[in-house]
Order: structure tokens, then sequence, then C-alpha cells
């Protein structure tokens, strides 16, 4: 069977998520989840679904209820909103609407692999345009020619963030279509969807990070209606079923408590780029719920795999021409404070 495969797919290597250990005391640090608990609103509104004869029905294919609540808390219109299984399947949606065979994504690097799994599995060319060293952009693009641009914002493994009026002017510049995905949007100053409603971008979300639902596989991605009515035809018919529809929808209404968690993940972030700096990484200041840490003594490679001999996993990550470094989620205060004693003997 495995001659039967198209020679691309033999080819790639695929993407590889972080490490996600089953069992022990693990202190986990290496996957941006939210180290707080979601909004009780989640666990009502599943308990819900569980307790009535849902789960035996095929779940809303638009997510109706969803897109409203979506529409109310971010200004948006609900006819303008996609759900997804997780932004990586609306990433994939993308892809596969904009990008033909033979044709060309683009994204700035360092930043998400996946985007270049996703050119890889469409039969399509992948480049890149580097970071300047102050993670900025180019003002002049220089490949606007791209079936579809990606730019991650804020990046990862970096947490920097390019401002609205530069995006809005690559999105002038580029001929195809500009996806900003802000899986971090909600630690950041500032986000896209204005552009977004306005027709320049389309943005894409996920509840994975700021919302504590990364078990449940939801996000949402923002455009016009006209577009995303189209985007719809491309998705598969349930790609979201009625226990993340429910929770993703608890879990947006409850703003409270999403503000509050963030407010608690931003002040440990702080304290974790100071510590680290003290201990003699060079720290990228970060608007996501990571951080980017780098030595310009050593590889880092060898403290990556200490700390996991001592129970700490950290994101491990090396780009050709741009070296290693450890990308470090924000633990509650308790999880970075062991990180921090562990990293003390061992730098």
């Amino acid at each position: 069977m495995l001659t039967f495969l198209r020679p691309s797919i033999r080819a790639m290597s695929g993407y590889t998520p972080g490490e996600q250990p089953r069992a022990g005391s693990i202190i986990k640090l290496n996957t941006n989840e939210n180290p707080y608990p979601p909004s009780p609103r989640v666990f009502d509104a599943i308990r819900e679904v569980l307790t009535g004869d849902r789960l035996r029905k095929y779940p809303d294919p638009l997510g109706t209820h969803f897109r409203k609540v979506a529409g109310r808390v971010l200004d948006v219109d609900p006819d303008g909103i996609l759900m997804g299984n997780g932004s990586d399947d609306l990433l994939t949606i993308l892809t596969r609407a904009f990008v033909p065979e033979g044709g060309m994504i683009l994204s700035p690097t360092p930043s998400y692999l996946l985007y270049r799994t996703l050119a890889e599995l469409q039969g399509a060319r992948f480049d890149t345009v580097p970071y300047s060293s102050d993670w900025s952009i180019p003002a002049v693009w220089p490949a606007v020619d791209a079936s579809l641009t990606f730019l991650a914002n804020p990046n990862s493994p970096s947490g920097t963030s390019i401002h609205q009026t530069d995006i809005e002017h690559l999105a002038e510049q580029l001929r195809g279509p500009l996806i900003v995905d802000e899986a971090y949007a909600d630690f950041a100053e500032e986000n896209s969807l204005a552009l977004a409603r306005g027709g320049r971008v389309i943005v894409t979300r996920t509840l994975s990070k700021s919302y504590s639902l990364a078990g449940m596989r939801f996000g949402f991605a923002v455009a016009t209606p006209a577009l995303i009515a189209q985007l719809i035809k491309v998705k598969d018919s349930y790609n979201c079923d009625v226990l993340s529809l429910a929770a993703a929808a608890a879990a947006l209404e409850d703003q409270e408590h999403m503000r509050g968690n963030r407010a608690r993940i931003l002040a440990t972030r702080a304290r974790l780029e100071r510590e680290l700096t003290r201990l003699g990484f060079t720290v990228t200041p970060s608007q996501a719920n990571f951080v980017w840490a780098r030595r310009s003594d050593r590889p880092v490679k060898a403290i990556f795999e200490e700390l996991k001999r001592r129970n700490i996993l950290v994101r491990y990550m090396v780009y050709e021409r741009y070296g290693d470094g450890l990308r470090v989620s924000v633990g509650t205060d308790a999880e970075i404070d062991q990180l921090l004693i562990e990293l003390a003997a061992i730098v």
C-alpha cells in the first residue's frame, strides 16, 4: 500500500507537536497551554449537553449559537465567523480554499512550523521572508505573488507582535490573502479584528490558550460574510462536536474569567523574563503566554535535556541560520519557581 501514496507525502517529515506526557509528576511548559482552569460556565454547559439527548444528534454544522455569542463579544458580524476543530483546522481549510497545487505559501521566519507542512500537503511551494533582528517585517515586502501568506501575530517562537499599521501596509502590497494567525492575541496589546471586519485580512483564533480549552479543540476565523459563505463549502460537514461548541460559547461569554487568568499570566510572564535574563539568557520581550530564551555562550539543547531529566518539559526549537532556543510556556507561579530553581542549578 505504501507505494500508492503520493511521493510528496512519503518525502515529507510532517509536523511534530510538543511532547504530551501521559503520566508522572511533570511540570509541563512546552505547548503553551493555559495553567489555569476554564470558566466554571464551561463545566455547566458541558453537563447540560451530557444530561440531555444532544449526544445522539449531529451538531449544528454552522455553530449558530457560538457565532452569535462571538459576534456580540467581539463586535463582528456572526455571518463573518467560521468555527473549526482548533485553529489548525481553519489554517487547513484556508490552504485548501486558496492554494492550488503548485502554488506558493509564504510566511516570515522563524515562525509556526505547521505552515510548511500545510504547503507540502497541498503540493505547494513554501517560501519564507526573514524577520529583521528586532523581529519586524520588511516595509517593502519582497514576495507579493504568494497564493497565501501566513503571519503569526503574536509570533511563535519569539512571542513578538507586528503593529497593526504594518500589517495593513503588508496586506495592501499582497496580491493574495493575508492570514493573521492570532492564537495568542488575547495576551497582546492589540489585534487585527478591525482589519478582518474591513475585509483587509482573515484572522484565525483558538480557544486553547487564553480560554483554557486546549483539550476541547476549538477555533474560529473572522472574515467578510461573503468569504465565510465560500469557506463553509471547504470545511468538513460537522467539524465541531456538540461538547466543543457548548464549551466554546460558554467560555467566550465569561470575559471576566478570561481577563483574570490573563492578568495572572502577564504578571508571571514579566517575572519569568526578568529571572531568565538574570540567569544569563537572552530573552525576547513577549506578547504571548510564553517566552523565547536563548544563550550566546552555548547551545541550549543540553539545558533542555537536563530539564527533562528533572521532569520539566520546555520546547527546544532550532531554526536554520537563527540557532536554537527554549520556548517556555508561562505556568503557575509555583511551576515557574521550580523551573527557575532547576535552571539556576543547571547553568
